[in-house]
């Protein structure tokens, strides 16, 4: 086998991996009735003319498990934050003490954990469809090989690493959305 016709899995192992790795930070993001840092990094605040992220103009802490605090360093900023806050979809109410914000995070009601779910679903299958987008570039990748003179047994060997890195990617998917599921309906 002649090294210009081999298909560079690692590759497609680290871009599927990119994909993984994003659908854990949007988990990281959902709310699920426990005060997390993670859940207001998506949050940008227009800060000197920029969308700034919000952990980028303050401190943010988690004191207790259903609170977070966020101490604006700029006076100036506190209510383009808050604004930012209300307007994320995040369903919680910031309460201004000064500089800090305050993110009392609220019990969810049953309607709003199913809801949740479904996100978490959405964003489960953006993961497969990019796993499986990069599996159809590996795809194509054989072919080009296959008309470059690849052998049928080359071709069927590299065709099955392929499909079994998409598989193994798309059963941790699997995997990933029924814990945060479980996560997410945990009362």
């Amino acid at each position: 086998m002649s090294d210009d016709l081999e298909i560079d899995i690692d590759d497609l192992s680290r871009r599927m991996d990119g994909a993984m790795g994003s659908l854990k930070h949007e988990f990281a993001s959902l709310r699920t009735g426990r005060a997390s840092a993670s859940m207001v990094e998506p949050i940008m605040v227009d800060a000197y003319g920029s969308p700034t992220p919000l952990n980028q103009i303050g401190t943010v802490n988690v004191p207790e498990p259903r609170m977070v605090t966020i101490n604006i360093w700029d006076k100036a900023l506190v209510n383009k934050a808050e604004k930012a806050i209300r307007d994320s979809g995040l369903g919680i109410n910031p309460q201004l003490n000064g500089t800090i914000i305050m993110l009392p995070i609220p019990e969810l009601n049953e309607e709003r954990r199913r809801d949740l779910t479904r996100v978490a679903a959405q964003y489960a299958e953006h993961a497969r469809v990019a796993i499986r987008n990069v599996r159809r570039d590996g795809m194509d990748q054989i072919k080009k090989a296959k008309a470059a003179g690849m052998s049928e047994d080359d071709q069927k060997f590299w065709s099955d690493e392929v499909q079994s890195l998409t598989d193994k990617m798309i059963a941790l998917v699997d995997k990933a959305l029924e814990a945060k599921q479980a996560e997410i309906m945990q009362v």
